[in-house]
């Protein structure tokens, strides 16, 4: 008798779709990305007196060139994670690289000095729209190893842009390429923004949170607002003689800031999805993480401040020259960089704690060489002081970096980034604000050799807490 029954049917699945994978080429592109906005920061500072001359620009003005780009960016950091979360982090980067071309050349073209501080003032929100999908990018799409080493190749990138943007406007001005003059500084971005669009489009994968969340209009408002009476007073005060505004703006600062956290725990508490959940700061590793972030970064780009303005000044160096004295910080931070994810598999984040005590050692003999030399300073002089602290800083950055986004779930990592890099870049504003204002207010009465012995002596004392610091953070990374 035969069986005519007809056998069951297979059921075939179709292999699960796999995580994203950020490759060789992707990392190269998002880490592009990353750099831009950091060198932009930077390289206009060796530019200002060329556009003040071709714009007719005062000091408050040309101030706002700077400041416009830094708050903007500042502000919008936390948003524009969050964004990158809701709609997807490579989407938001291929925007906010081509918004940050587009306002390139509008920053290039920009026939008046209010024109270009508007155009710096949108260069800033493209920036905050790009920036933090490279650090999610990166927590999402790798994982172990190849995280580790992604995360030092952002700290050695992050470090060397913030190097490299002054000695870039010095060469790019002294050039004047097609008589374009201190234009280049902002016209160069544009090749590079094409070139980027291209291999973003090919390389980075998508990647987005699982559970996409509403943004959060009342903590934005109420972050905008407390950054702006923080940042704006103080980036802006020096240059306009500090008026009444300012200390008017800094009062309302931490009135703002409680108003922001208690909007986001009230968010919290009701089951909503705040802008900056205070459950991340729940966290050790984000929470003691960002306690060093600020002050390490706050002295970076005091010292960065400091040095360009004294070797310019007082040693009577030219851009390119004073620029060029940096480079060596420039070499050993990312050569060490490139070891940190070996140093931290084998000593864990006592490595922070031995670059802080290097970074000690290092401002300490750029301090004696001052004192000793002065105003016979230039690239071999410096050269011993600024090899070590570009070692220890290279010890710091990168793994801080790792520490504070170690504990942080995938789906919120555009947020957790955000919250990160708007710490840092606020602490790079008060850096130029604080050591900067010391600097420029002892000299005239101390005299620049001594005015700048006395600020890097404050400098090494904010060197020393970090170092005590770095002892509370968790000894293994995750």
């Amino acid at each position: 008798m035969t069986n005519t029954s007809t056998p069951p049917t297979a059921t075939v699945r179709s292999p699960a779709a796999g995580p994203p994978v950020l490759g060789g080429p992707g990392l190269f592109t998002v880490l592009l990305g990353a750099a831009l906005p950091l060198i932009d920061f930077f390289i206009v500072n060796v530019a200002l007196p060329t556009i003040g001359r071709d714009l007719t620009a005062s000091e408050a003005v040309l101030e706002l060139v700077i400041a416009g780009y830094g708050v903007s960016y500042a502000v919008l950091l936390v948003l524009g994670g969050r964004l990158g979360d809701l709609f997807g982090r490579r989407r938001l980067f291929l925007a906010g690289l081509a918004a940050f071309g587009v306002t390139s050349l509008a920053c290039g073209l920009a026939p008046t000095a209010w024109t270009l501080v508007a155009a710096r003032v949108a260069q800033g929100a493209a920036s905050a729209a790009m920036l933090p999908q490279v650090l999610a990018t990166i927590q999402s799409a790798t994982a172990g190893p190849r995280r580790a080493r992604a995360m030092g190749l952002y700290g050695a990138t992050a470090g060397l842009s913030m190097v490299a943007g002054q000695i870039l406007g010095g060469v790019l001005v002294a050039a004047d390429i097609a008589g374009t003059g201190w234009r280049s500084v902002f016209l160069v971005n544009v090749p590079v923004v094409l070139l980027g669009l291209v291999l973003a489009a090919r390389t980075v994968p998508e990647t987005r949170s699982q559970h996409p969340e509403p943004v959060d209009v009342p903590g934005t408002l109420l972050l905008a607002v407390s950054l702006i009476t923080l940042l704006a007073p103080l980036t802006e005060g020096r240059a306009a003689g500090w008026p009444l505004w300012t200390w008017l703006s800094l009062a309302a600062f931490p009135f703002a800031a409680a108003a922001f956290w208690a909007v986001e725990r009230g968010a919290d508490r009701r089951g909503r999805t705040p802008l900056v959940p205070p459950t991340l700061f729940a966290l050790t590793s984000l929470r003691r993480g960002l306690v060093m972030v600020i002050p390490f970064s706050i002295g970076f780009s005091g010292f960065m401040f400091v040095i360009a303005v004294a070797l310019q000044r007082g040693a009577e160096l030219g851009p390119v020259q004073a620029g060029l004295t940096l480079a060596p910080m420039a070499v050993a931070f990312f050569c060490v960089s490139l070891a940190g994810p070996r140093l931290v598999a084998r000593h864990g984040t006592r490595v922070v704690t031995a670059g802080g005590v290097i970074q000690g050692v290092g401002v300490t003999l750029i301090a004696l060489t001052v004192w000793r030399s002065w105003p016979g300073l230039g690239l071999v002089e410096l050269l011993p002081g600024t090899a070590v602290a570009g070692v220890g800083q290279a010890l710091q950055l990168p793994v801080l970096f790792r520490v504070i986004l170690s504990e942080i779930e995938p789906a919120r990592a555009g947020v957790g980034s955000g919250v990160m890099i708007t710490a840092q870049q606020s602490a790079l504003a008060l850096g130029v604000a604080t050591l900067g204002t010391l600097f420029l207010s002892l000299a005239p009465g101390m005299g620049m050799r001594e005015a700048l012995v006395t600020t890097l002596g404050v400098q090494v004392g904010g060197v020393a807490l970090t170092t005590l610091l770095s002892l509370r953070l968790p000894r293994v990374i995750r």
